[in-house]
């Protein structure tokens, strides 16, 4: 193989195009022959692990969806509804419902308590006591009344007139 070389005075360089043209030709076999070799490894990883890249392409499709799909449904709406409540003008509370109930002035006072919606160790702290004790005396006033939450025990009261 003969290379011809021309030399270029006004720029002051040699140029060789036949050198050029062999550099050239020998860059793009290697980089085709990578190319080809990387398209190998990659089939033969492909099939020799398709089974694992299906599953993961799956499971990446099936939570995306599951957490799409918790996302609208568990959704919440909030709904305020504003009522005017009328301020009790004179709460007198019927002593005579009381007694026949047997309950006593600190069970009246859980009661009270119960309905202003406090929990059990804030009526502990307002009323200076254990939470055992406002245990002992809820489920004393639960009892009497004949229910088992304080939904319940707020309504009864309510309507017997124990409570405002």
């Amino acid at each position: 193989m003969h290379i011809v070389c021309q030399v270029a005075t006004q720029r002051g360089r040699v140029q060789c195009t036949a050198v050029k043209r062999i550099v050239l030709l020998y860059g793009a076999c290697g980089g085709l022959l990578v190319a080809a070799l990387k398209f190998a490894e990659y089939r033969l990883l492909v099939v020799e692990h398709s089974l694992e890249i299906y599953g993961a392409i799956v499971a990446a499709i099936f939570a995306t969806v599951g957490i799409r799909f918790g996302q609208t449904l568990a959704r919440r709406k909030v709904i305020v509804v504003t009522e005017q409540v009328p301020a009790p003008s004179s709460f007198v509370r019927d002593e005579a419902r009381v007694n026949a109930l047997g309950l006593t002035p600190r069970e009246v006072e859980i009661l009270e308590q119960i309905a202003s919606g406090r929990s059990t160790r804030e009526i502990a702290d307002v009323l200076c006591v254990s939470e055992n004790t406002v245990k002992t005396h809820t489920s004393r006033v639960f009892d009497k009344l004949g229910v088992r939450r304080r939904t319940q025990a707020i309504r009864v009261g309510k309507t017997e007139g124990l409570i405002p």
